[in-house]
Protein backbone atom coordinates (compact mmCIF):
# COMPACT_ATOMS: atom_id res chain seq x y z
CA UNK A 1 0.00 0.00 0.00
CA UNK A 2 2.78 2.40 0.87
CA UNK A 3 4.56 1.62 -2.40
CA UNK A 4 1.51 2.45 -4.45
CA UNK A 5 1.05 5.72 -2.58
CA UNK A 6 4.66 6.66 -3.21
CA UNK A 7 4.36 5.89 -6.93
CA UNK A 8 1.23 8.04 -7.20
CA UNK A 9 2.96 10.95 -5.50
CA UNK A 10 5.95 10.65 -7.86
CA UNK A 11 3.71 10.72 -10.92
CA UNK A 12 1.90 13.83 -9.60
CA UNK A 13 5.24 15.55 -8.94
CA UNK A 14 6.40 14.74 -12.48
CA UNK A 15 3.22 16.23 -13.92
CA UNK A 16 3.67 19.43 -11.93
CA UNK A 17 7.28 19.68 -13.02
CA UNK A 18 6.30 19.36 -16.68
CA UNK A 19 3.70 22.15 -16.31
CA UNK A 20 6.21 24.37 -14.56
CA UNK A 21 8.82 23.79 -17.24
CA UNK A 22 6.25 24.59 -19.97
CA UNK A 23 5.34 27.94 -18.37
CA UNK A 24 9.01 28.71 -17.88
CA UNK A 25 9.74 28.08 -21.55
CA UNK A 26 6.86 30.37 -22.59
CA UNK A 27 8.11 33.20 -20.36
CA UNK A 28 11.66 32.85 -21.60
CA UNK A 29 10.54 32.80 -25.24
CA UNK A 30 8.47 35.97 -24.70
CA UNK A 31 11.39 37.87 -23.20
CA UNK A 32 13.83 36.66 -25.84
CA UNK A 33 11.50 37.58 -28.72
CA UNK A 34 11.54 34.06 -30.09
CA UNK A 35 7.82 33.49 -29.49
CA UNK A 36 4.75 35.75 -29.78
CA UNK A 37 1.59 34.88 -27.88
CA UNK A 38 -1.58 35.46 -29.96
CA UNK A 39 -4.77 36.29 -28.00
CA UNK A 40 -7.18 39.02 -26.88
CA UNK A 41 -5.86 42.00 -25.02
CA UNK A 42 -8.48 42.59 -22.34
CA UNK A 43 -6.19 43.92 -19.67
CA UNK A 44 -6.34 47.60 -20.76
CA UNK A 45 -9.09 50.20 -21.42
CA UNK A 46 -10.61 50.47 -24.87
CA UNK A 47 -9.26 53.31 -26.96
CA UNK A 48 -11.62 55.42 -29.11
CA UNK A 49 -10.87 57.26 -32.29
CA UNK A 50 -11.63 60.85 -31.31
CA UNK A 51 -11.68 62.19 -34.88
CA UNK A 52 -14.11 59.53 -36.06
CA UNK A 53 -16.64 60.30 -33.35
CA UNK A 54 -16.31 64.05 -33.88
CA UNK A 55 -17.12 63.51 -37.55
CA UNK A 56 -20.19 61.45 -36.61
CA UNK A 57 -21.40 64.19 -34.26
CA UNK A 58 -21.03 66.83 -36.98
CA UNK A 59 -23.01 64.72 -39.46
CA UNK A 60 -25.79 64.15 -36.93
CA UNK A 61 -26.05 67.88 -36.19
CA UNK A 62 -26.26 68.65 -39.90
CA UNK A 63 -29.06 66.11 -40.37
CA UNK A 64 -31.03 67.53 -37.41
CA UNK A 65 -30.64 71.06 -38.77
CA UNK A 66 -31.95 69.98 -42.17
CA UNK A 67 -34.90 68.24 -40.52
CA UNK A 68 -35.79 71.38 -38.56
CA UNK A 69 -35.67 73.46 -41.71
CA UNK A 70 -37.97 71.06 -43.56
CA UNK A 71 -40.45 71.03 -40.65
CA UNK A 72 -40.33 74.79 -40.10
CA UNK A 73 -43.76 76.41 -40.23
CA UNK A 74 -44.67 78.97 -42.82
CA UNK A 75 -46.02 82.41 -42.09
CA UNK A 76 -48.60 82.57 -39.26
CA UNK A 77 -52.20 81.92 -40.33
CA UNK A 78 -54.42 84.97 -40.09
CA UNK A 79 -57.70 83.80 -38.56
CA UNK A 80 -60.98 85.66 -38.48
CA UNK A 81 -62.38 86.98 -35.20
CA UNK A 82 -65.25 85.24 -33.46
CA UNK A 83 -68.70 85.66 -34.97
CA UNK A 84 -72.14 84.79 -33.57
CA UNK A 85 -73.83 81.65 -34.85
CA UNK A 86 -76.45 82.19 -37.54
CA UNK A 87 -78.27 78.92 -36.76
CA UNK A 88 -80.09 77.33 -33.83
CA UNK A 89 -78.20 74.57 -32.02
CA UNK A 90 -80.25 71.37 -32.19
CA UNK A 91 -80.26 69.66 -28.78
CA UNK A 92 -83.80 68.23 -28.55
CA UNK A 93 -84.62 66.65 -31.92
CA UNK A 94 -83.48 63.18 -30.77
CA UNK A 95 -84.78 63.52 -27.21
CA UNK A 96 -86.87 60.53 -26.07
CA UNK A 97 -86.14 58.47 -29.18
CA UNK A 98 -84.80 54.92 -29.30
CA UNK A 99 -81.85 54.12 -31.55
CA UNK A 100 -79.99 50.90 -32.30
CA UNK A 101 -76.23 51.50 -32.14
CA UNK A 102 -73.70 49.11 -33.68
CA UNK A 103 -69.89 49.24 -33.53
CA UNK A 104 -69.61 49.42 -37.32
CA UNK A 105 -72.06 52.33 -37.68
CA UNK A 106 -70.61 55.66 -38.88
CA UNK A 107 -70.01 58.38 -36.32
CA UNK A 108 -73.03 60.39 -37.48
CA UNK A 109 -75.34 57.47 -36.58
CA UNK A 110 -73.92 56.68 -33.17
CA UNK A 111 -75.35 57.68 -29.81
CA UNK A 112 -74.59 61.25 -28.80
CA UNK A 113 -74.10 64.57 -30.55
CA UNK A 114 -72.06 64.45 -33.77
CA UNK A 115 -69.87 67.37 -34.84
CA UNK A 116 -69.34 67.25 -38.65
CA UNK A 117 -66.62 69.92 -38.48
CA UNK A 118 -64.31 68.03 -36.10
CA UNK A 119 -65.73 64.56 -36.98
CA UNK A 120 -66.24 63.50 -33.36
CA UNK A 121 -69.12 62.35 -31.14
CA UNK A 122 -69.89 63.97 -27.77
CA UNK A 123 -71.99 61.98 -25.31
CA UNK A 124 -74.15 64.71 -23.71
CA UNK A 125 -75.48 68.18 -24.47
CA UNK A 126 -73.37 70.04 -21.89
CA UNK A 127 -70.10 68.70 -23.32
CA UNK A 128 -71.40 69.32 -26.85
CA UNK A 129 -71.96 73.01 -26.08
CA UNK A 130 -68.49 73.21 -24.51
CA UNK A 131 -67.04 71.63 -27.65
CA UNK A 132 -68.68 73.93 -30.20
CA UNK A 133 -67.71 76.95 -28.09
CA UNK A 134 -64.16 75.69 -27.57
CA UNK A 135 -60.86 76.62 -29.15
CA UNK A 136 -60.43 73.48 -31.24
CA UNK A 137 -63.83 73.81 -32.93
CA UNK A 138 -63.40 77.51 -33.62
CA UNK A 139 -59.97 76.93 -35.15
CA UNK A 140 -61.46 74.27 -37.42
CA UNK A 141 -63.96 76.91 -38.59
CA UNK A 142 -61.09 79.31 -39.35
CA UNK A 143 -61.73 81.64 -36.41
CA UNK A 144 -59.62 82.66 -33.43
CA UNK A 145 -60.88 83.14 -29.88
CA UNK A 146 -60.62 86.93 -30.17
CA UNK A 147 -63.71 89.09 -30.54
CA UNK A 148 -63.73 91.90 -33.06
CA UNK A 149 -63.74 95.31 -31.42
CA UNK A 150 -66.82 97.30 -32.35
CA UNK A 151 -66.54 100.87 -33.55
CA UNK A 152 -68.57 103.82 -32.27
CA UNK A 153 -70.83 103.80 -35.32
CA UNK A 154 -71.62 100.09 -34.89
CA UNK A 155 -72.58 100.65 -31.25
CA UNK A 156 -74.84 103.57 -32.17
CA UNK A 157 -76.55 101.55 -34.91
CA UNK A 158 -77.13 98.71 -32.46
CA UNK A 159 -78.76 101.06 -29.97
CA UNK A 160 -81.03 102.49 -32.68
CA UNK A 161 -82.17 99.03 -33.77
CA UNK A 162 -82.98 98.10 -30.16
CA UNK A 163 -84.95 101.30 -29.68
CA UNK A 164 -87.03 100.59 -32.76
CA UNK A 165 -87.67 97.06 -31.60
CA UNK A 166 -88.87 98.25 -28.16
CA UNK A 167 -90.70 101.39 -29.28
CA UNK A 168 -93.43 102.17 -26.68
CA UNK A 169 -95.52 103.97 -29.29
CA UNK A 170 -96.30 100.72 -31.06
CA UNK A 171 -98.28 99.39 -28.07
CA UNK A 172 -101.18 101.33 -26.47
CA UNK A 173 -103.61 100.77 -23.61
CA UNK A 174 -106.36 99.98 -26.09
CA UNK A 175 -104.27 97.20 -27.55
CA UNK A 176 -103.77 95.81 -24.06
CA UNK A 177 -107.54 95.88 -23.33
CA UNK A 178 -108.28 94.14 -26.61
CA UNK A 179 -105.77 91.44 -25.89
CA UNK A 180 -107.19 90.88 -22.40
CA UNK A 181 -110.75 90.68 -23.79
CA UNK A 182 -109.68 88.23 -26.44
CA UNK A 183 -107.93 86.11 -23.86
CA UNK A 184 -111.07 86.03 -21.65
CA UNK A 185 -113.21 85.00 -24.59
CA UNK A 186 -110.84 82.20 -25.47
CA UNK A 187 -110.90 81.01 -21.86
CA UNK A 188 -114.72 80.99 -21.77
CA UNK A 189 -114.83 79.07 -25.03
CA UNK A 190 -112.48 76.46 -23.62
CA UNK A 191 -114.64 76.09 -20.51
CA UNK A 192 -117.80 75.68 -22.62
CA UNK A 193 -116.16 72.95 -24.71
CA UNK A 194 -115.08 71.13 -21.57
CA UNK A 195 -118.64 71.23 -20.18
CA UNK A 196 -120.05 69.85 -23.41
CA UNK A 197 -117.52 67.02 -23.42
CA UNK A 198 -118.47 66.11 -19.86
CA UNK A 199 -122.19 66.00 -20.77
CA UNK A 200 -121.50 63.78 -23.77
CA UNK A 201 -119.47 61.41 -21.62
CA UNK A 202 -122.30 61.17 -19.07
CA UNK A 203 -124.83 60.38 -21.80
CA UNK A 204 -122.60 57.69 -23.26
CA UNK A 205 -122.06 56.15 -19.84
CA UNK A 206 -125.81 56.11 -19.08
CA UNK A 207 -126.60 54.51 -22.43
CA UNK A 208 -124.02 51.81 -21.82
CA UNK A 209 -125.40 50.99 -18.34
CA UNK A 210 -129.11 50.79 -19.49
CA UNK A 211 -129.96 47.12 -20.32
CA UNK A 212 -131.29 46.36 -23.77
CA UNK A 213 -134.69 44.48 -23.64
CA UNK A 214 -136.25 42.68 -26.53
CA UNK A 215 -139.70 44.32 -27.31
CA UNK A 216 -141.45 40.90 -27.67
CA UNK A 217 -140.18 39.75 -24.31
CA UNK A 218 -141.19 43.06 -22.74
CA UNK A 219 -144.73 42.69 -24.19
CA UNK A 220 -145.08 39.15 -22.80
CA UNK A 221 -144.00 40.33 -19.35
CA UNK A 222 -146.39 43.29 -19.45
CA UNK A 223 -143.76 45.99 -19.81
CA UNK A 224 -144.67 46.95 -23.36
CA UNK A 225 -146.74 49.99 -22.33
CA UNK A 226 -144.21 51.66 -20.07
CA UNK A 227 -143.56 55.16 -21.25
CA UNK A 228 -145.48 54.65 -24.53
CA UNK A 229 -149.13 55.03 -23.56
CA UNK A 230 -150.97 57.96 -25.02
CA UNK A 231 -153.98 59.70 -23.53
Amino acid sequence: MAVRLALAMLSEVERLLKIASLYLNIVLATFDGEMQVVGVDNTSRKKFDREEYLQRAREREEQEAEGRKSKSRGPPVQRKPLKPRDYQVDLESRLGKTQVVTPIAPLSQQAGYYCPVCECVVKDSANYLDHINGKKHQRALGMSMRVERSSLEQVQQRFESLKKRKDPGSFTVQDFDERMLKQQQEEEERKRLRREKKKEKKKEKASEEEPEIDPDVAAMMGFGGFGTSKK
